[in-house]
């Protein structure tokens, strides 16, 4: 059975191959000239000549059919992991003569699922067709294809004909961002360093010349911070806000993609990611992204970019893949990897044992696979 299909490929793809009902008819025209031979009747060798040059006809169509027809494809925008991918292809007949009768099939990567097929009933002359579909891509990635089939068997439905057209087609598929309120691992990333700049450049009698902006009063707010001359003049009481003092210290979004991961929990830290360094700009902070086989990259799309593409136990790039010296925050599946990071780093861990290690366990999350990933960042350490 396999030999046959991939016979039947072969003439396809270089001639053409019989259908059904070209091997049905093939096997009466043989039938008819036997019985002719045997019987000496003319009215069977007519027969069976008609049946022959039907044949004759029928396998010279297909291919002139396709002569001249040509495929392009339009450009393939970027979407996030569960959005629907747009692909559309333009079919042009620069000939005089109407071309149909057409199956159209798009070669998808096998990870994506089966070919994308459509058939067109008639190309108009000097005319075009314009094919569009769409494939909700479930997984984020860089999915690659190039191959748009057409075939067709027309006018008789006796053969097959088949031509490849090599259209190259990049789809990228973002990781999907969470919407975070607030997260604590960049929130209270660097709080240690960051109260010790305030203790030294802001003693509490120097926050006069510091004030950002005048909010109203909230249950809490230290008396101190009470604006009493705006309070005056609004009739309710004023807080002033302060400019927080960082110390100029970047922060860093690092996946451990350079060791081997659990499938799921890979996934998951790339969501994190993703969802990490969008809620960090959102805060206005100076951030970017690494990963083993990138080194650090920053700007949205080049990290999305980054992000769709990046897998597990990847190679590191020479030197740019070192661990950068600055504040992490550090994703990873191992706990032996939370050793030795830079002073004011985070952490979250997928640990399959489920422990988490005692001498960071403040600095960090550890995943928990029964808590919604979303909620599990917005909450507290």
């Amino acid at each position: 059975m396999r030999q046959t299909k991939a016979w039947s490929d072969w003439l396809e793809t270089r001639w053409v191959s019989p259908s059904y009902g070209g091997w049905l008819l093939l096997g009466l025209a043989v039938f008819f000239f036997a019985a002719a031979t045997n019987t000496m009747a003319g009215w069977l060798y007519v027969i069976s000549g008609g049946m022959l040059a039907m044949l004759a006809i029928a396998a010279l169509l297909p291919p002139r059919s396709l002569k001249h027809v040509q495929v392009s494809r339009m450009p393939i925008y970027p979407i996030s992991a569960g959005d629907a991918l747009q692909v559309e292809l333009r079919i042009d007949n620069p000939t005089p003569q109407a071309r149909g009768l057409l199956e159209l099939s798009d070669l998808l990567p096998f990870v994506v699922g089966a070919p994308e097929r459509a058939a067109l009933e008639t190309l108009p002359a000097q005319g075009q067709y314009r094919w569009a579909y769409s494939r909700v891509m479930e997984q984020r990635g860089v999915y690659r294809w190039h191959t748009v089939h057409l075939r067709t068997a027309a006018p008789f439905g006796l053969f097959w004909r088949r031509q490849a057209f090599t259209q190259p087609a990049i789809a990228v598929v973002y990781p999907q961002v969470l919407p975070l309120s607030s997260c604590p691992l960049v929130d209270e990333q660097g709080a240690d360093e960051q109260k010790e700049l305030q203790s030294i450049q802001r003693p509490d009698s120097a926050s006069e010349g510091m004030t950002r902006a005048l909010r109203p009063y909230r249950w809490g707010d230290p008396i101190r911070m009470v604006h009493w001359r705006s309070s005056a003049r609004y009739g309710d009481l004023r807080v002033r806000e302060l400019e927080v003092i960082t110390g100029g210290q970047a922060l860093v979004i690092a996946l451990d993609s350079g060791i081997a991961w659990p499938a799921a929990a890979f996934e998951e830290a790339v969501i994190v990611a993703a969802s990490l360094y969008f809620y960090a700009l959102k805060q206005k902070l100076q951030v970017s992204l690494w990963t083993a086989g990138t080194g650090t990259v920053d700007g949205q799309q080049q990290v999305l970019e980054v992000l769709a593409a990046t897998q597990s136990d990847e190679d590191p790039r020479p030197i740019a893949g070192q661990r950068p010296d600055l504040p992490l925050v550090w994703l990873t599946p191992r706990g032996d990897r939370l050793e030795d990071l830079p002073a004011g780093s985070r952490w979250m861990l997928w640990d399959e044992t489920g422990r988490s290690p005692s001498t960071t366990q403040r600095l960090g999350v550890l995943r928990q696979p029964e808590d919604p990933l979303q909620i599990q960042l917005q909450r507290s350490l």
